[in-house]
């Protein structure tokens, strides 16, 4: 993707870099000190690029992703809200990461030099007439991207019940990570779990191995899983480490090379170098009362594999 088909732009409000894609649609770019970068689009909420501070892109995104509205871009971190996956009456993975996103300028950025040094934008989705019509449901989703200044991507998400009864969603950070062979990949902290597999109608099974590897098309939800996982990547020697909070669930999936070939937007061998990991609620929906708010949080890092050891032991994130 050429950055020639971007315009700068600087929104004197937030002292935001603010970029135009070729459709017109803001996308915000946050910078580290050390030099890592993300780039978030209003249209879906969608984090679209994370780069370390040598350049290296950790989000995959398809070489056949559509990038235009109202379809959602195949790669980065697509948010899945009010319904996560099939499950339900709303189109797949629901419609906010198919809508248009504003500034929330309730909510203004952390400024870049506080104490945490991260550089932030808020966004806000309130639903359209057309959303009440299909989920009539009143909400206010507040998210907040981060980059802290060692490069780590954060997302906070916050959804307030603004209406008079109470509703039910499910949730997902549908999380498109970078890989150099999937062969080589493996997952640890989710070993001993229960999960739904997609590819047997949602069937339980609990999972035997020592850690999670990949062989052919996986499409599973993990339960009750910890909020701490680690992906290893054995080729590039780096380790993704995934923390999360109010979020039970973990959702692995790869198309493998029959899928692949059925998916417009998707390269035929391009399964090789991606994997989702999403932190989820994708079992049971959350509640929320009128007047309740709901947070959930995502957090990743990309470390060298040899300092990996220790961060499973963790306690929960600190966003």
């Amino acid at each position: 993707m050429s950055m020639g088909h971007y315009t700068n732009l600087t929104d004197p409000r937030t002292e935001l870099e603010v970029v135009r894609d070729w459709n017109g649609i803001d996308q915000v770019v946050l910078r580290s000190p050390r030099g890592a970068y993300a780039r978030v689009s209003l249209h879906g909420g969608q984090v679209l690029s994370w780069r370390n501070d040598r350049g290296e892109e950790l989000l995959f995104t398809s070489s056949k992703a559509i990038f235009k509205p109202p379809k959602a871009m195949r790669g980065g971190i697509p948010i899945c809200f009010p319904q996560f996956g099939n499950s339900g009456t709303l189109e797949q993975h629901g419609f906010a990461r198919n809508r248009i996103w504003a500034l929330d300028e309730e909510h203004p950025p952390l400024n870049q030099n506080d104490n945490n040094s991260k550089a932030s934008v808020d966004l806000i989705l309130k639903p359209s007439e057309d959303d009440l019509k299909c989920w009539p449901h009143g909400f206010e989703f507040r998210l907040r991207v981060s980059l802290t200044k060692d490069g780590n991507l954060s997302l906070v998400s916050r959804i307030r019940n603004v209406n008079g009864k109470p509703f039910s969603f499910s949730f997902g950070y549908h999380t498109y990570l970078s890989v150099s062979d999937i062969s080589e990949v493996r997952i640890e902290g989710l070993e001993t779990l229960d999960y739904l597999d997609n590819l047997s109608q949602r069937e339980r099974f609990t999972e035997q191995g020592d850690a999670i590897t990949f062989e052919s098309e996986v499409d599973r939800v993990y339960v009750s899983s910890p909020n701490v996982i680690a992906v290893l990547d054995h080729e590039k020697k780096r380790t993704f480490v995934i923390r999360k909070e109010g979020l039970p669930d973990v959702v692995v999936w790869n198309p493998w090379e029959k899928k692949s070939k059925n998916i417009v937007d998707f390269g035929d061998e391009e399964y090789k170098q991606m994997l989702c990991v999403d932190a989820a609620a994708a079992e049971r929906q959350i509640t929320l009362k009128p007047g309740e708010e709901w947070t959930g949080k995502l957090e990743l890092s990309e470390v060298p594999s040899t300092n990996c050891s220790g961060h499973l032991d963790q306690p929960g994130i600190i966003i």
